[in-house]
């Protein structure tokens, strides 16, 4: 008769369990889709500096960018004689809340195409 349990001697623990477990489930919720948000913000930042870099490279207008380009990125492009590099910067929220957020940055650099001649100038 020593292995039986009494009822009723486990009565709230699951309640206590639950209490603390739920917020860091929550935690973890919260870490884990702002992690995806994240890199999906990446991949959308490595597309539009791509965009700007082929762009200017080209001579062309580095408007594609802004499109491509998450909301709120800020998109530079620098370049000289050789070569034309983008940068496309974001922040990304934790879920809207006014908690500090992740930068994520993506870098490209194309060679500017050599220029052609225009049809009808020669």
């Amino acid at each position: 008769m020593t292995g039986r349990r009494r009822p009723g001697r486990d009565r709230g623990s699951f309640t206590a369990e639950l209490a603390a477990g739920l917020p860091a489930l929550m935690v973890l919720l919260l870490v884990g889709i702002t992690a995806v948000s994240a890199v999906l913000a990446k991949t959308q930042c490595l597309d539009a500096a791509r965009e700007a870099a082929l762009a200017e490279a080209r001579g062309e207008s580095s408007s594609v960018a802004a499109r491509t380009a998450p909301a709120g990125a800020d998109i530079r492009v620098e370049g000289d004689r050789e070569s034309v590099t983008a940068t496309v910067s974001v922040r990304v929220g934790v879920l809207g809340a006014h908690l500090p957020g992740i930068t994520v940055t993506a870098v490209a650099v194309a060679a500017r195409e050599p220029q052609t001649p225009v049809p009808g100038t020669d």
